[in-house]
């Protein structure tokens, strides 16, 4: 029984050291920190058990930003302990009195504990960073500014962030991401200023964001998060720490720590689109520039010709993704036809405002001279700065388009007014006083009437010779009964028709309109086909057209052409007789 009793008491005595060694302890290097400072949190456990801790509960005040654990085995008089030790590098997530929560390892449960961030009165706020407050005294702090505070919807945003450290910083980086209800990117790069608080120097760095709200009403954001490394003074690494406290050396010696600061979340009180905004597109901004301009003038453009619009939109406010596509706005006459090009947006950041601007040009083709109206191209949007509607306007031009070069006019133009002299009619004057100086003169000139006849009889023999030669040609050489054609503008247009091939195979859409064009007129001269344009009302075939169509395209937007189609549906031209026929034959059906 003495036995049994002794065995049952040990067995108890061995279950008491078995709890008392499976405590788990908490503790902390510090319990008052600035702000963006960082703190580590020490789990000890003695026992041997496998598993982790549950960090969960750390996360509402904490970020962890690094772990690292070790083990320990003593031997004490035959008797083997264990401890395992967790070290948690905490960072606050915002200022006041904290509590570390209680935490749960191998189900044992810690102590809480408490720790201080800044001065303990609570979250930083902007207007405490830019007053008299912790915020001034703290080595590392970050303020924000919105501009405007009220936006309205998709309208642009500012938001300046500020950075103040009287620190040296390693590894810096600044992390702020929007999300689906605002669009967030960074604008231009960052500037590096001084600034004195409270007789202390920081080092100020500023970023500037765009956000766009895309929906109205209250949404908020996380603020701007720094991480980043400085030095720590703590650490006994440092062998001057110990006399001079903050040591130079710690940064160079590698004993850094890291920090990660949280900037105020950012809340925007987005307005809807006002019911009195007008327009299709929904544009708000501060203001608004619409330009244009020709390029050649259209005094001296051509049936055929490309005449350049461009069009400039700028916008203060928004991107230049935002702003309209005036290429559909316009509204042109039958017979001018479009082709825009790309546009080219842009967004700069002028004066602390977000400007947008869309450059496009389009080209203008005319098929026939005349005069065309553009009507006037108008463009609403709403001023942000005033709250109410705006119209951007383009006023109407007219375009005056000469006919094709090359072609035959409708009208004759007017005979030119004779700039030669009018002696002889001057001379039929009676004016004894001027012809009495020419007389005296006659005689010493006489001898130029002499050469002059001469020189009549002359050329009058040689008109002579070749009409008798011309005479006896054509009495060997009968001249044949069909109707003269007129002299073609091209000399052989079998080689325009072959470079017009060549062109085609190499996919050349300048090159095959050019050679077309000269081959068109080398054998339809009457009157020759100013542009393609023409040249497919002359066929009256609708698939060619359509291919005419695309090459004029091609040949003024850029884009990628293949010429074998048109190449083998234009084996050949009719020539100038049968177009004639066709002209007699319409001519009878519709008189």
């Amino acid at each position: 029984m003495k036995n049994a009793s002794i065995f049952f008491a040990g067995m108890l005595l061995c279950a008491f050291s078995s709890a008392a060694l499976a405590t788990v302890t908490a503790s902390l290097d510090q319990n008052q920190v600035d702000d963006g400072q960082s703190v580590m949190l020490t789990l000890q456990k003695d026992s041997s058990g496998g598993g982790d801790p549950d960090l969960t509960p750390l996360k509402k005040d904490f970020d962890v930003l690094g772990t690292s654990s070790s083990s320990n085995v003593q031997i004490d008089n035959g008797h083997v302990s264990t401890q395992r030790v967790l070290q948690l590098t905490l960072s606050p997530r915002h200022s006041g009195t904290l509590q570390v929560p209680a935490l749960t390892w191998d189900g044992e449960t810690s102590q809480p504990l408490s720790l201080v961030v800044g001065n303990g009165s609570g979250r930083q706020s902007a207007a405490g960073a830019n007053g008299p407050g912790h915020a001034t005294r703290a080595h590392i702090f970050i303020t924000s500014t919105l501009d405007p505070p009220r936006p309205y919807v998709q309208a642009g945003v500012v938001l300046t962030v500020q950075l103040h450290t009287d620190q040296q910083l390693y590894h810096a980086s600044m992390d702020f991401s929007g999300d689906s209800d605002v669009l967030v990117r960074q604008l231009g790069k960052d500037r590096h200023s001084t600034e004195m608080r409270d007789g202390r120097q920081y080092d100020v760095i500023e970023r500037k964001y765009l956000l766009q709200p895309q929906r109205s009403g209250m949404l908020s954001l996380d603020g701007p998060v720094l991480d980043a490394q400085v030095a720590d003074t703590r650490s006994q690494q440092d062998p001057f720490a110990a006399m001079f406290g903050n040591s130079p050396f710690s940064g160079m010696l590698g004993t850094t720590r890291p920090i990660r600061l949280h900037g105020d979340a950012i809340t925007l009180d987005v307005r809807p689109r006002p019911a009195a905004a007008t327009g299709r597109d929904w544009l708000p901004a501060t203001q608004v520039t619409l330009e244009e301009s020709l390029k050649p003038d259209n005094t001296s453009v051509h049936a055929g010709d490309p005449l350049t619009l461009h069009l400039h939109l700028g916008a203060q406010g928004v991107t230049g993704a935002q702003l309209p596509d005036l290429s559909a706005e316009l509204s042109l006459p039958d017979g001018l036809k479009a082709y825009p090009d790309q546009a080219r947006l842009d967004t700069q950041l002028q004066g602390g405002v977000v400007v947008g601007s869309r450059d496009q040009d389009i080209a203008l083709i005319a098929d026939q001279a005349g005069q065309y109206q553009i009507p006037a191209l108008r463009l609403s949007w709403w001023d942000t700065a005033q709250n109410q509607p705006r119209v951007a306007e383009l006023p109407a031009r007219t375009l005056t388009i000469l006919p094709a070069a090359g072609a035959s006019p409708a009208s004759p133009p007017p005979a030119p007014a004779r700039t030669g002299p009018v002696a002889p009619v001057a001379a039929a004057a009676p004016k004894p006083a001027a012809t009495t100086p020419v007389v005296v003169r006659e005689p010493a000139r006489s001898w130029w009437r002499w050469v002059g006849l001469a020189l009549g009889l002359l050329w009058l023999l040689t008109v002579l010779v070749t009409w008798r030669l011309w005479r006896r040609l054509r009495a060997i050489q009968p001249v044949s009964d069909a109707p003269s054609q007129p002299t073609p503008v091209v000399a052989d247009p079998g080689n325009a028709r072959k470079a017009f091939q060549a062109a085609c195979r190499d996919n050349d859409p300048q090159s095959a309109r050019r050679e077309l064009l000269r081959w068109a007129r080398g054998v339809m001269p009457d009157p020759p086909p100013a542009g393609l344009n023409a040249l497919a009302q002359r066929l009256g075939n609708p698939g060619i057209a359509q291919l005419l169509s695309e090459l004029d395209r091609a040949c003024y937007t850029g884009a990628q052409w293949q010429g074998g189609a048109l190449s083998a549906a234009l084996a050949s031209l009719p020539n100038a007789t049968a177009a004639k026929g066709r002209t007699s034959k319409l001519a009878e059906l519709y008189p």
